[in-house]
């Protein structure tokens, strides 16, 4: 049986490369512009589940995407950590001194721009997506012109590398989640970590008290990210991620937290994959 799923980017997208790690199964890719649109294919029924990037070990956690998540009441089933590996390539035959320009998403350059500055006369153009212009040097057989994308994306569109790894941090790693309309229910023996996310009353010492809570009950708190609540001024949402050794540590703590939060909502329920 095909499972679809939506990624954001295009096939040979780190999205993709992170759909090719994680399911062992057949499936089939619908490739989306944006994570709104992402939300949209899920939503509709045109896909199954959806890879979304949420953190960045080096930028820090991708609050927009919790947001949606939360928005749209999806539940994050899984999880994946991909070492965001920047690699330089061409048409077959090309040479580093044959470049004249170097296309690509505009965080890729930034990533490396040590490894650019060696090379002054090679004009940077930002692009939207990685893939899509490794895609379009193929496509359109562009001489002299070079994309920043992943491994992947050179097998797809038999692409050289000429110059791998040319990040400029070579230990850059997100996280991406699996998400679907539905939970999927794990045995609870083979949960140890969770999202949630939680409203508390605007009073001195209320999250401090939900903090100790997490402690006693033996909760390790990865990150808390706060985002404030439009249509309520001074009010704020809190993401949380956490891992924990034993579910029933954790069980207790939502009972607790239920009680003493304003609002409180379980985003997902998984295993912890970090490596």
């Amino acid at each position: 049986m095909t499972t679809k799923i939506a990624i954001q980017g295009i096939k040979g997208s780190f999205h993709h490369q992170v759909v090719k790690e994680y399911f062992s199964e057949n499936v089939e890719i619908d490739e989306c512009l944006s994570f709104e649109e992402l939300i949209d294919s899920l939503l509709s029924g045109k896909t199954d589940q959806a890879v979304m990037a949420i953190e960045n070990s080096i930028a820090g956690p991708i609050i927009p995407n919790y947001a949606l998540i939360d928005k749209n009441n999806l539940h994050i089933i899984g999880e994946h950590y991909l070492n965001i590996s920047q690699n330089l390539m061409t048409l077959k035959g090309q040479k580093i001194e044959d470049i004249k320009e170097v296309h690509s998403h505009p965080m890729a350059i930034l990533q490396c721009m040590d490894f650019l500055k060696q090379y002054p006369n090679i004009k940077l153009v930002e692009d939207k997506d990685t893939a899509e212009t490794a895609r379009r040097i193929q496509e359109k057989q562009l001489t002299g012109i070079a994309a920043i994308a992943s491994k992947t994306a050179s097998e797809m569109y038999d692409l050289d590398i000429i110059a791998p790894e040319i990040q400029t941090i070579k230990n850059n790693m997100t996280r991406f989640v699996i998400i679907k309309k539905q939970n999927s229910f794990l045995p609870e023996n083979e949960i140890n970590r969770a999202s949630i996310k939680f409203e508390l009353d605007h009073k001195r010492g209320s999250l401090a008290a939900v903090l100790n809570v997490m402690s006693d009950c033996k909760l390790n708190l990865t990150k808390i990210q706060s985002l404030p609540k439009i249509e309520t001024p001074w009010k704020y949402s809190f993401f949380v991620d956490v891992t924990f050794e034993k579910y029933e540590d954790f069980a207790k703590a939502k009972s607790l937290l239920n009680i003493m939060a304003e609002y409180f909502k379980i985003l997902g329920e998984y295993k912890n994959t970090k490596p």
